[in-house]
C-alpha cells in the first residue's frame, strides 16, 4: 500500500456532482450497497446540506480531485442512540489501497469523538470483502451478521455489522 497526500475537507453542495459520479457506479453496478437507485447531484447537495444542519460531517478527500468521502448519521432514531453513529465511506477504485480510506476514517472518528460519539457502526455487505478487511484493520470488530436481509441483482445478501468503541466511558 502506498500513501498519497490528500486534503480532507468538509464537502459543500458544489461537490455534489463529483460525489454522485464517484458513488453511483457502486450503487448501480455492485452489491457493496443494497441501494440500487442512483443519487442525483441535487439529492447529494441536499444530503450534504441536511447533514451540516444536523451537525454531522460530510468529508471529502481531494488530491486535487475528489477521490473519496466519508460521513455519518445517528445509528437509529431516538435519544438513546444519540452517541452511536453509522458511517459511510466510499473511495474511488483507482484510489483504494493507498491510505485515503484510513485518513478519511481517522478524521471522521476524530470529529465523532469531539462531538461525544461513543460508538461507530458500519453496515457492510458480505459481498464487499475489501471493506470488511479495511474495517477490521481500522480496529472495528464484527458484532453481527444478518443473513439474507439485503436483495440485489436477483439474490439475497448478508449484512455484516462492525463496531468500534471510540471512548472509554461506560
Amino acid at each position: 500500500m502506498t500513501h498519497v497526500r490528500v486534503n480532507i475537507i468538509q464537502a459543500n453542495p458544489g461537490h455534489a456532482a463529483t460525489i454522485a459520479d464517484l458513488w453511483n457506479p457502486f450503487i448501480v453496478g455492485t452489491a457493496v450497497t443494497f441501494n440500487s437507485v442512483a443519487y442525483t447531484p441535487t439529492g447529494i447537495a441536499r444530503l450534504i446540506s441536511d447533514k451540516g444542519q444536523m451537525g454531522f460531517p460530510f468529508l471529502v478527500a481531494c488530491n486535487p480531485e475528489i477521490t473519496g468521502f466519508a460521513t455519518y448519521r445517528q445509528f437509529r432514531a431516538g435519544i438513546g442512540y444519540r452517541r452511536t453513529m453509522e458511517h459511510t465511506i466510499v473511495i474511488a477504485p483507482e484510489s483504494q489501497r493507498n491510505g485515503i480510506g484510513c485518513m478519511l476514517m481517522k478524521e471522521l472518528e476524530d470529529i465523532a469523538r469531539q462531538h461525544g460519539v461513543h460508538s461507530m457502526i458500519g453496515g457492510v455487505s458480505h459481498a464487499n470483502l475489501a471493506a470488511l478487511r479495511f474495517h477490521l484493520a481500522m480496529g472495528y470488530v464484527e458484532i453481527a451478521r444478518l443473513p439474507r436481509v439485503g436483495y440485489k441483482f436477483g439474490r439475497f445478501l448478508d449484512l455484516v455489522l462492525v463496531q468500534k468503541i471510540l471512548d472509554d466511558s461506560g
